[in-house]
């Protein structure tokens, strides 16, 4: 399906050059001189480089035609995450240098999407909050409020995010998986 430069988003998948490519950042600038364009940073699902592309706000690209189907994360090993089908108790593998970081944000029944290309699975996505434990965080010192009013902290799945001074270890909280970010305390 084409579509207009204009309308990439981070997170779409694209077909170009021969290769899949996701969107890891995207910035529509229109100078004061000249056309207006799109900055793309890709990241290649196939080769795993990066490209920096520019697109004029009149060109269209080829967004990859992607079935989306839910699936339970059942369990890891050393290098694959493995998925089954609610419906159809199907199960799948999916290398976890495939996933990155996202890998580490997985529990057991979690459920995702998976978006599969000409059947082979690409891709996840995760709910957009997720439920997890303070592992580790440092005291919030009294006064510092000239500062920056968060504190880092390390999450029972390993994964270091900014919070709230009152958060303390052991409490559960809520994060978002798009933009890594506390939400709220439970």
């Amino acid at each position: 399906m084409k579509i207009n430069a204009t309308e990439i988003r981070v997170g779409m998948i694209l077909e170009y050059k021969d290769d899949l490519w996701e969107v890891l950042k995207t910035n529509h600038v229109k100078p004061g001189k000249g056309g207006a364009f799109a900055q793309v940073e890709m990241k290649s699902l196939i080769k795993n480089t990066k490209l920096n592309e520019r697109f004029r706000s009149s060109e269209t690209i080829e967004k990859a035609s992607l079935e989306e189907i839910k699936h339970n994360f059942l369990y890891s090993d050393e290098n694959d995450f493995y998925f089954m089908n609610p419906k159809s108790f199907d199960q799948i593998s999916i290398k976890k240098n495939v996933l990155g970081e996202k890998g580490k944000m997985l529990t057991e029944n979690l459920e995702v999407m998976i978006n599969f290309h000409n059947d082979e699975p690409l891709s996840i996505n995760l709910p957009n909050q997720i439920t997890c434990k303070i592992d580790t965080t440092e005291a919030a010192l009294k006064g510092q409020t000239v500062s920056s009013s968060y504190k880092p902290a390390t999450l029972d799945n390993g994964i270091n995010i900014q919070v709230p001074p009152f958060i303390e270890t052991g409490d559960t909280i809520i994060f978002d998986t798009r933009t890594m970010e506390y939400i709220k305390k439970i």
